[in-house]
């Protein structure tokens, strides 16, 4: 499904900010103490990092400033998902004793708040921001021409570091008949103007869930369809069944361990407890997961490896050539923003001060923002035990505390 970003002044501040039209690329220096590749969260970080200790540094973006966090991700994500949970507090006003009639929506102004958030936050990660802060900022594709320089718009960046942070895209479903101009994904989710009457979700991990239940919310109906038969399956089995009943209890009907056959525009076909079945919608979207991009890069020409799993990197997060780094969605199996933040760190540490910090040090917490959150952060119980390490597990269930009593979240059971 082709869905075009809204052409409004808030579509023009976001461009402004991170793309400027009238944006022209500087002279490049004779030799850079470091080239970041990439102007998403890590590649932000690496690049105002390193300037922040006197280094001087490139940092190449061949699209916008300020990667899925800012365009695609967090930021409108989160605001999407705030409006639908005023909505849902309106409907259950009565547990705290207000009287309240069922809420109106207005599904087009919650889109354009949603964009309009994005670019007032947008100045963060504009190129003018970098440019004060001495960040020399080349708009192009940049490619790699050997084992110390890159090549962007004509113009040969050489290197004594540099970082690939180009971050990853959304997965194809990989359906037969469901074609990319068949489907959203988080990059054109958010340029909806107009609710869908019944959108169909394809992937039951947290982006799935998080969208599905806000647009439940916000009016649509909603059908989630997964091949596995859990949803947030990394999770513990208790935080999915809780997210099961909050989505359930939402209205959206799930389709758990479902195998979609075949696809259309706006159809689905899949089988589910051994029948075919037939979804139709006017919106699919494909939360199936995510590639890192390493596609065009001129890897190959720095002697970097990589697979289709990402840039291979060490426990320190340098490449197979010395001089080169990686960090984000690109070399991670955490695709988180702040694992993102924290890979640039000690990127900076270990590509300008030779230090040996290790990333196996590092222990990430994720959260999915459905309603209610969950969150987790070390082993869970099922990779402890596929680990061999022992675990005494204490439960307490969050509904029977006195605080979810006191604000009437005492329906939150796994």
């Amino acid at each position: 499904m082709l869905l075009s970003e809204p052409a409004d002044a808030f579509a023009a501040e976001l461009a402004r900010q991170t793309r400027p039209a009238d944006w022209v690329n500087p002279l490049p220096r004779t030799r850079y103490d470091l080239v970041v590749l990439g102007g998403g969260p890590a590649g932000l970080v690496c690049a105002v990092g390193a300037t922040a200790v006197g280094a001087s540094v490139a940092l190449v973006e061949r699209y916008r400033l300020g990667g899925d966090c800012l365009h695609f991700g967090c930021v409108p994500s989160k605001a999407l998902i705030a409006s639908a949970r005023a909505a849902a507090l309106a409907r259950r006003a009565e547990d705290w004793a207000i009287q309240l009639p069922e809420p109106r929506i207005d599904f087009t102004a919650v889109m354009q708040r949603v964009r309009r958030l994005r670019a007032q936050i947008s100045p963060a990660d504009s190129a003018t921001r970098l440019a004060q802060l001495g960040v020399d900022v080349f708009f192009g594709e940049g490619r790699f021409i050997s084992r110390d320089s890159i090549d962007v718009s004509d113009r040969k960046l050489r290197f004594l570091r540099a970082v690939v942070a180009t971050g990853s895209r959304p997965a194809d479903p990989g359906i037969p008949g469901l074609t990319p101009e068949r489907f959203l994904t988080n990059e054109s989710i958010f340029h909806l103007t107009e609710r869908p009457k019944h959108l169909i979700v394809l992937g039951g991990g947290p982006q799935g869930c998080e969208l599905a239940q806000a647009f439940a919310r916000l009016g649509s109906e909603v059908s989630l369809i997964s091949r596995e038969p859990r949803l947030l399956p990394r999770d513990e089995p208790e935080a999915s069944a809780l997210i099961q009943a909050a989505l359930e209890r939402d209205g959206v009907r799930l389709y758990l361990g479902a195998v979609p056959t075949s696809g259309a525009q706006g159809e689905i076909h899949f089988a589910f407890h051994g029948q075919i079945r037939r979804l139709v919608g006017d919106v699919i979207l494909a939360a199936t997961g995510r590639v890192p991009n390493v596609q065009d890069l001129g890897l190959e020409a720095a002697g970097v490896k990589f697979t289709p799993e990402g840039v291979v990197v060490n426990d320190f997060l340098r490449t197979t050539n010395p001089r080169i780094f990686a960090a984000g969605d690109v070399c991670g199996s955490y695709r988180y923003t702040h694992a993102a933040d924290a890979m640039a760190r000690l990127v900076v540490r270990n590509a300008l001060f030779f230090g040996r910090a290790r990333f196996s040090r590092f222990v990430i917490p994720h959260c999915t923002f459905t309603d209610p959150e969950v969150a987790s952060v070390g082993l869970t119980a099922a990779s402890a035990e596929r680990k061999g390490v022992s675990l005494t597990t204490y439960r307490l269930e969050l509904a029977e505390t006195d605080r979810a009593r006191a604000v009437s979240y005492t329906h939150l059971r796994a």
